[in-house]
């Protein structure tokens, strides 16, 4: 069964700025051929580059300089929607036809940042550029998840990393509760991604179960997307090889159907690639 990776992090320090790296176990050079030595021959036969954070004068290089990069077939960059110059920001991506959505990171903001209303206006503008919007919120935030996309109904949003439950400490509750009511809104679309991230080391397939689980139980299979969150997913004492063979473990009872959805065929879809 062949992968698309919704979510895969390159990181070139050599071309570009990352602030947030520094003193992080990840803080090197990841490339996309370092990436697919491994990926290839577990059946990820491409990939969506995921912005990095980028300092904000790289914002629009970095995802330009991914979509040259082979096996990558499109991109997310990174936004600011907060900005009164989101719409030049978006008209610029929308020059490249590989650059398919954008995403702002909200997990480490404050919880306003989202809710203005100038916020909420720029993103009703992705629509109108064929971008769709991806959501990264802590598990304790998705209910300002659900105020935006219920004010901005007409964006496709992505919700990254099933919502960053904590696994290792509070686990299933009260993130389960919070997921539906975010998976409600039928313009979001799951990310079976980062999971391995809020685990301790040693984590199994069964460690992880219960959240992929419930993310197909919210959200259904034609509204699922699986990404490999590498390389921050390595930081949790696991591999790119570990997370793809935990994902078949977990998902074997299911169609062949079903299994393409979730593994490429509504990324194919919803990202548009």
């Amino acid at each position: 069964m062949r992968i698309l990776d919704t979510h895969l992090h390159l990181i070139y320090p050599d071309r570009f700025d990352y602030p947030w790296l520094a003193g992080k176990a990840i803080d090197r050079t990841w490339t996309a051929e370092q990436y697919f030595a491994e990926a290839v021959p577990l059946g990820i036969e491409s990939a969506l580059h995921m912005e990095v954070d980028v300092a904000e004068g790289d914002m629009l290089a970095e995802s330009e300089y991914a979509i040259t990069l082979p096996r990558i077939i499109g991109a997310i960059a990174a936004c600011r929607p907060e900005s009164m110059t989101f719409v030049d920001q978006i008209e610029q991506l929308s020059e490249h036809a590989h650059i398919t959505g954008v995403r702002r990171i909200l997990h480490e903001l404050p919880d306003e940042l989202s809710q203005s209303d100038l916020f909420i206006e720029n993103i009703r503008h992705l629509p109108d550029y064929d971008l769709s919007f991806d959501l990264c919120l802590r598990a304790d935030q998705l209910h300002l998840g659900v105020d935006l996309v219920q004010r901005a109904p007409d964006v496709t949003f992505i919700l990254d990393h099933c919502g960053n439950p904590d696994i290792k400490g509070l686990g299933l509750d009260p993130w389960r509760a919070s997921l539906r009511e975010v998976a409600r809104n039928p313009n979001v679309i799951g990310k079976v991604s980062g999971l391995v991230n809020h685990c301790t080391s040693g984590w199994t397939a069964e460690t992880l179960r219960p959240y992929v689980e419930h993310m197909v139980d919210c959200f259904g299979w034609d509204r699922l997307v699986w990404g490999s969150d590498h390389p921050v997913a390595t930081t949790t004492g696991g591999t790119l090889t570990d997370w793809v063979n935990a994902t078949h473990e977990i998902i074997k009872g299911a169609s062949e159907d079903e299994q393409a959805k979730l593994l490429h065929r509504t990324a194919e879809r919803i990202y548009k690639v």
